[in-house]
Parts: structure tokens; C-alpha cells; sequence
């Protein structure tokens, strides 16, 4: 089903002592809603007053419908926190409704603006809404709060069930405690953002089943669930929101809701005119097979085979005897290695639940065989299906998880080496069942390797094709080709038209100079600007990290990277060509005193966002998972138009399928940048790149460097200072004057707080940095930091003692090597 998966309900004895309706559907700053009275929506479909829930004696605020099935509560004010008697009084005033006794306050709507004619109304949707009195109301967007924002166990025709990524408000639903209590139970569900966005259902923080994806008409988990088509639902994903919302064909002729009930049951219920009850159409119990994960990666589940679990075909249990012990949780492996240069294709799985898709990658506008070819060429990616029934696309590089077998499912493309395939080809049959496709004749062995000899001479042509537009000199030539033993997409250029476009590399247009060696200003007889970085050929790291930003760089695209045209092999050079970015490095701007004033807070606060996304994209988005290990202003780079882009890859990681980090003896990295676990340990991961975000983010607003910081008060680093800021409440004190008088403080704090979070000691607190671009880009309530990492004061007699443990490049700021400690 589509929604009935989203949420569920249940219905329980309801008694209320309710005398009389004091206004038809409003309450106004003069007026007050005791124990005993209540409200009804104008065309009396719902009420709004105190009730006691089956056998309850305790009072709660809540909504029930009026019309029909009298005790049936769809929302609940304070539900964790109930009266024990009758004194209960909701009142209306500036920051919105009040929910009091005669000592305390019970609960609020805790509106953040103060308005001057605050009016409650309750309308017939179920909505409870407070406006503004003195303005007009015709849509939800004049609405200063709404109880639909805020649901609890029911989803009503209407409703918006997922988050709006402007304001960071998270509409998800939490079931009853029981039908006797209606505190916070143990079931919510809720919508996960990342990648392709799917809804899961938790049991406190385990995630205990999941809606898969939303395919067009349902979700990818669920079968359709629609009675008769009385209601029309809609999936909205876009820049700002994504959401599900269901509503009503006639409104006269059904009523419907969704809920959750105590147990974790989703339900979808229609009422029952004719026998006055409310009719359950649809229920989702959590059998085995729903559980995520029951069967481990790359295991398949099917409630109605015996066992339950079953590898897919090419894999084997990763640990037999514990499947041989009904614990399929670990899941299975590949029988044999995967070796990219022979793997042949992929085995088609019909009607299933799409795997985890958490970190995937989609793209809505390109078809399947386009899908196909995608993943086709990329060694990490594990599979890929249709984004839609018919249209879009997905493609995973992790390993498949949660994937169940049901009649109304999907088609799942997995990958599989030539072996696999060609014994499916040659005995032509379905050999499990889960669907999988083959034909009956030998000769279709051959046909995949005629198709994938035209399409390697096709894309052949068309990288060379791409080279030579990228590069194009009109009186000169490129000579174009592919590296050596690269499948890396990129053209060598010719080393003397690089000498011609630097003058020969001349000092004049040296644009700097770092470990690897230094950079020129080009200019090619086309007139394109180009930047050149020439490796030194006396320098071993530098060789490393040529080969290391070719392999990685090569083959990312994103509008906040920067991007590489080509590269030169030619007489034992190490060169790199690169877009011109006419403002340099963003080093130039925040630390120079005087240049600084030239960058307003907006200017600043876009460069964070677009570092923000383009650090999304290495850890999340691109082909393979890429960790830079070396983030720092320097190596942020500033396009005509200040747009940011993250550059030198030399010392980054790339990393396949669901790794996010590893150990290394050989520490790379920026002193002042680097996360403790890293500096000291050598483990590195995505949490390192957020790290050094982190300190990134404070560095913008204070114009400061972490590491030469210093404070007539204190020792403390950068780090420290904004530590100790934070938690004194002078933070207005940590913000560059350059920008004091452009700044928004609320923005600023929040940023500042948002870059503590970033730096925290241990990196299981830091935030992922999906998490990060949904915090700079709303208004969601932020935690509070803990402790960042290094948060010790200095000795500075000892510090030059310390630096001599660090090997560094050129700049003295770059450490390639850590000594063991002592």
C-alpha cells in the first residue's frame, strides 16, 4: 500500500465532561476554554476540548471528530504531560495558545514571534491554526501555527508528512503509548532525506522496518492500498520540501485517516456510514520479512518461502552456521570475486522491494538503459533499478540491504561477474524465486559482448570527441589520448602548448607555490584562462599526489569542485590543468585584514553553503565516496563570481561501496585541521572532512586561524576560544569587525554553533554532512556541542619542539609524515 504504510490508528473508549460549546470554532486573546467547554469546527465536523482517554482519570487537550464516531481523538496537545484533575484552562495570547493550570503552564504552541490579535480556530479539516487576527487567512501560509505541523498518532487528509528543508521542520508521527495513554509510545515513523528519501518506521532509535522508496502510486515496500480510489496522494520532492500528503476525492462522500497504533501496526481506516464504525481497509503488521535487514545484505526475504532468507544468486552466507542457526542478519557475500575488467552485466530480480537507499544516487530525467550504462562503467555501483515504475533512475554502490520479495514489486538489476551470467544463460531459466530473468538459447552469451564492443568504441570516440572541445587551441592542437592503463576520461595535452600558454613558465605568472610544487596562470590561443599545476620532479609526494587527484578528480562533476581539463605526461612532467579561478583562494580574503572588508557576511555565508554542498556531494553523491583529508581555506577556491570550489586532491582517499574510513600510519593533512583521531591514531573518515569544516566554518566568521590564534585571556586555540565563548555567551565577541555591521547575529551564532558541532571530540557526536546542509539550510533546533577536539591550552615554549615531530611540504603547514610517539 502507499500511505497505509506511512501511519496507522486505533480507536479507544473515550470519556469527556462536556457541557456546552462557548464560540463556534474560534478562541480570541479575551476568551478562555475551561475543563468542561469546547469549540466545534465551523461545519461541525470536528471539536476541540478536554478529555480522559478508556480508562484515564488524567486530562488531556485534544481534537476527536464531532460529526461521526464521537471519541475518536486524532491530535493531542500535551501528551506527555497530563492534568490530574479538572483546572485545565487554554487561553490564546502573543506567542500563541497556552495550555495552564493555576501554578504552572501545561504546554504551548511556543510561537517564536509575537503577534498583536492572536485568534485560534479550529477548522474542519482537524487543523487547530493560530493567525494573526487584524490579516486575512486564505491559505496555510498565512497560518503562524498549525497543529497539522505537529501530529501525533493519525494522519489526516491534508496533512504534509515529511520536512520542509527551509524552515528544518520534521512533520513525523508517534504512536500512543496504549489505548489508555497517549504519551510518546515506542513507534514513530518517519522520513530519512538522505538520498533517495524513504520513510522508515522506528522502535526507539532501531529502525524496524522500512517503506522503501516512493515509486509513482506507492511505496516500493508496500502494495497499493487505495479502496474504490476515494482519495488522491502525491510524494513532493524538491528544493525545499519533501513530503506525502493524501486527500479526499469528495469530501462528503468518506472519511479516511491513517495511524499508528501501540503496537507499531499502520492501518488505514475508512468510517462505515451504514454500521457506524470505522472499517479497517488496510493493515501493515511488521511480519519477519518487514523487519530491515532481517536477511542481511544482499539477502532476499519472502514471507511465504521456507526458510525465510535466501542468498542472492553468485553470493553465499557470509557466516553459514549462523544461518544454519535461523539468524540470517548477517547476510551474504560473493562466491566469487567481482573483477571489474571481466564483469559482464547484471541479473534481473522481478518484483521486489528496493534496497536501502539511503546512499544512492538518482536522477529522475535519464531512462533505464541510460541507468544501465551508468553503472555499467562504475566499478563501485552494485545495482540499479528504475527511480520510478517507468522512468528515472537509481544506482547503489553500497551493498544491498533490506530487500524483500513480494508480487507487486519492483525490477532490481545486480551486478554479477560473467560466470554468473553465463550459466543463467546457458540453462535458460528462472533459477530462484525472486523472479529473475533469463532466455532459453546459448547464442544471447555472445550478444551482450557485441553490444558492450560497440558501446566501448562509442563512448571511445565520444571522450575523444569531449577532449578536444575542452582543450581546443585554434592554432596549436591538443594531443589528446588516454593515459596509460587509465580509464580516467581526461586528455593529455601537449606539453609545449602548456609552456606557450605560461610564457614558459614564467615567474610572471606564478600564481604560487605549495608541497606539490607551483601553480601558473595559462593562457591558450583560444583565449581560455587556465591555471597549470607544475609538480616538482624532485618530489616523491608530489608524484603521489598527481596520480592520486588525477584518479579521483577526473571523474567528479559538481559545481563547487573544481575542475580539472587535463593533465601532461610528456618528458617526466607531473602537470595539471585547471579551470582559472579569477579570485584565488579564499585564504586571501578571510585572513587579510583589509581585503576582508571586501566580503560581506551574505558573500560569506554562500561560500559556506557552497563548500557545504560540495562536501555533501565527495561523501554522499559522487561515484565513489571521497574524503579529502586536507580541507582548509587555501584549498578553497574563488570563481569570478565568489562561488566556492574545493580543490587539491593529492592527499584524498576514494573509497567503494559502504566504507567511510580507514587507519593509516601515514598522517596527511593541515596542522590545526586535523581531528584528534586522526592526528594521533590515524583513523580517518567522513567525520575528519567535517572536522576540518568545522574549523573552517569558524575561521569565516572570525577571520581568524585556528592554529596561530592567540588571546591576551587565555592559550586556547581558535577551537577553544569559541568554546569558551559559546558557552560565556559572547559569541558577538568571536565576530570578524570586517562584518559586524553586514552580519545577521542569529544567522552568525547559528553558524558558529553549527561549526562546535562540527569539531566535537569524539566523531560519532559530529554530524554527517547531509545533516550539516539541512542545519545550514533551515531553521531546525540545534543541539548543543559538546567539547571539541584539542580543547587543551597551549604551551607555546613547546610548541616549536612539537612541529619538529611533523615532516611538512614546502609550506611548513602540510604534514605528510608523523613520527611514532615516544
Amino acid at each position: 500500500m502507499d500511505v497505509s504504510a506511512i501511519i496507522l490508528l486505533f480507536c479507544f473508549t473515550f470519556s469527556s465532561t462536556l457541557i456546552n460549546p462557548v464560540a463556534e470554532d474560534t478562541i480570541t486573546a479575551h476568551q478562555t476554554i475551561k475543563d468542561g467547554e469546547t469549540i466545534v469546527s465551523s461545519g461541525g465536523e470536528f471539536e476541540l476540548g478536554f478529555f480522559s482517554p478508556g480508562s484515564s482519570t488524567n486530562r488531556y487537550l485534544g481534537i476527536w471528530y464531532k460529526r461521526i464516531s464521537k471519541g475518536t481523538v486524532v491530535w493531542v496537545a500535551n501528551r506527555d504531560t497530563p492534568i490530574s484533575n479538572s483546572a485545565g484552562v487554554l487561553r490564546v495570547n502573543d506567542k500563541g495558545i497556552i495550555l495552564q493550570t493555576d501554578d504552572r503552564i501545561i504546554w504551548s504552541s511556543n510561537i517564536n514571534i509575537s503577534v498583536k490579535n492572536p485568534v485560534a480556530r479550529l477548522l474542519d479539516s482537524g487543523n487547530l491554526v493560530v493567525r494573526d487576527g487584524d490579516h486575512g487567512m486564505k491559505n496555510a501560509g498565512d497560518f503562524i501555527w498549525q497543529s497539522f505541523d505537529h501530529p501525533v498518532d493519525t494522519l489526516l487528509p491534508g496533512m504534509k508528512y515529511g520536512i520542509n528543508l527551509v524552515t528544518g521542520l520534521d512533520t513525523y508521527f508517534t504512536a500512543w503509548k496504549s489505548v489508555d495513554d497517549p504519551s510518546t509510545g515506542r513507534f514513530s515513523k518517519r522520513l530519512d532525506p538522505n538520498g533517495f528519501p524513504q520513510y522508515f518506521l522506528l522502535k526507539g532509535s532501531v529502525k524496524w522496518s522500512r517503506s522503501g522508496p516512493w515509486i509513482g502510486g506507492q511505496f516500493s515496500g508496500y502494495p497499493k492500498g487505495n479502496p474504490n480510489g476515494i482519495y488522491l496522494d502525491k510524494f513532493v520532492f524538491n528544493e525545499k520540501e519533501i513530503y506525502y500528503q493524501f486527500d479526499l476525492v469528495n469530501r462528503t462522500s468518506a472519511v479516511i485517516r491513517f495511524m499508528l497504533s501501540p503496537n507499531g501496526e499502520i492501518k488505514l481506516l475508512v468510517w462505515n456510514y451504514q454500521n457506524q464504525i470505522w472499517k479497517v481497509y488496510v493493515t501493515l503488521t511488521i511480519t519477519d520479512c518487514d523487519r530491515y535487514g532481517f536477511c542481511g545484505a544482499y539477502g532476499i526475504c519472502n514471507i511465504n518461502s521456507s526458510p525465510r532468507c535466501e542468498c542472492m544468486r553468485g553470493f553465499v552466507p557470509k557466516f553459514p552456521e549462523k544461518w544454519k542457526a535461523v539468524d540470517w542478519s548477517s547476510g551474504c557475500v560473493r562466491e566469487k570475486k567481482l573483477d571489474c575488467e571481466t564483469e559482464a552485466g547484471f541479473i534481473k530480480y522481478s518484483g521486489v522491494k528496493l534496497p536501502d537507499t539511503r546512499h544512492s544516487w538518482y536522477d529522475m530525467r535519464i531512462s533505464l538503459e541510460e541507468c544501465y550504462r551508468l553503472c555499467l562503467k562504475n566499478c563501485s555501483c552494485t545495482a540499479y533499478a528504475n527511480a520510478d515504475i517507468k522512468r528515472g533512475c537509481i544506482l547503489w554502490f553500497d551493498d544491498l540491504i533490506d530487500v524483500l520479495g513480494y508480487a507487486e514489486g519492483q525490477d532490481l538489476y545486480v551486478r554479477m561477474p560473467k560466470s554468473e551470467l553465463a550459466l543463467v544463460f546457458i540453462f535458460g531459466h528462472a533459477v530462484d524465486s525472486q523472479g529473475l530473468e533469463a532466455k532459453r538459447h546459448i547464442w544471447i552469451i555472445l550478444f551482450p559482448f557485441a553490444i558492450a564492443l560497440v558501446i566501448s568504441l562509442y563512448l571511445f570516440r565520444k571522450r575523444k570527441q569531449k577532449g578536444e572541445e575542452k582543450l581546443k587551441s585554434s592554432s596549436e592542437g591538443v594531443a589528446l589520448n588516454n593515459i596509460e592503463s587509465e580509464d580516467l576520461e581526461l586528455p593529455l595535452v601537449d606539453f609545449q602548448i602548456i609552456a606557450n600558454a605560461t610564457d614558459n613558465f614564467s615567474p610572471d605568472k606564478k600564481l604560487g607555490e605549495g608541497g606539490f610544487g607551483p601553480v601558473y596562470k595559462g593562457l591558450l590561443k583560444n583565449g581560455q584562462e587556465i591555471a597549470v599545476k607544475r609538480l616538482s620532479k624532485n618530489s616523491d609526494q608530489g608524484l603521489d599526489e598527481f596520480i592520486n587527484e588525477v584518479s579521483c578528480i577526473a571523474k567528479l562533476q559538481h559545481r563547487n569542485l573544481v575542475t580539472l581539463l587535463g593533465c601532461c605526461t610528456e618528458k617526466g612532467e607531473r602537470i595539471l590543468i585547471y579551470e582559472y579561478m579569477a579570485n584565488k583562494s579564499l585564504d586571501a580574503f578571510i585572513f587579510d585584514e583589509e581585503i576582508g572588508k571586501s566580503v560581506d557576511w551574505p558573500e560569506r555565508y554562500n561560500i559556506i553553503i557552497g563548500i557545504a554542498r560540495g562536501l555533501l556531494y565527495l561523501h554522499q553523491d559522487s561515484k565513489l565516496r571521497i574524503i579529502h583529508r586536507d580541507l582548509k581555506a587555501s584549498n578553497i577556491l574563488l570563481d569570478h563570481e565568489m562561488n566556492p570550489k574545493i580543490s587539491d586532491f593529492g592527499m584524498a582517499r576514494c573509497f567503494k561501496g559502504s566504507q567511510t574510513g580507514a587507519n593509516t600510519s601515514r598522517i596527511v593533512g593541515t596542522y590545526g585541521y586535523m581531528p584528534p583521531e586522526y592526528a594521533i591514531d590515524g583513523q580517518f573518515s567522513i567525520k575528519s572532512d567535517v572536522y576540518s569544516f568545522g574549523v573552517l566554518l569558524i575561521e569565516i566568521v572570525s577571520g581568524q586561524k585556528n592554529r596561530l590564534f592567540s588571546h591576551p585571556d587565555h592559550s586556547f586555540n581558535l577551537l577553544g576560544h569559541a568554546w569558551k565563548s559559546y558557552n560565556e555567551g559572547k559569541l558577538i565577541g568571536l565576530i570578524n569587525k570586517a562584518i559586524l555591521e553586514s552580519t545577521n547575529q542569529k544567522e552568525v551564532f547559528r553558524v558558529i554553533q553549527i561549526g562546535l558541532l562540527c569539531v566535537q571530540e569524539d566523531p560519532i557526536d559530529r554530524p554527517v554532512m547531509s545533516q550539516v546542509v539541512l542545519m545550514l539550510s533551515s531553521k531546525m533546533k540545534l543541539p548543543h556541542p559538546k567539547k571539541p577536539g584539542f580543547f587543551t591550552e597551549r604551551k607555546f615554549h613547546d610548541r616549536d619542539h612539537l612541529l619538529i615531530n611533523f615532516s611538512s611540504s614546502g609550506n611548513n603547514l602540510t604534514i605528510t609524515s608523523i613520527l611514532p610517539r615516544q
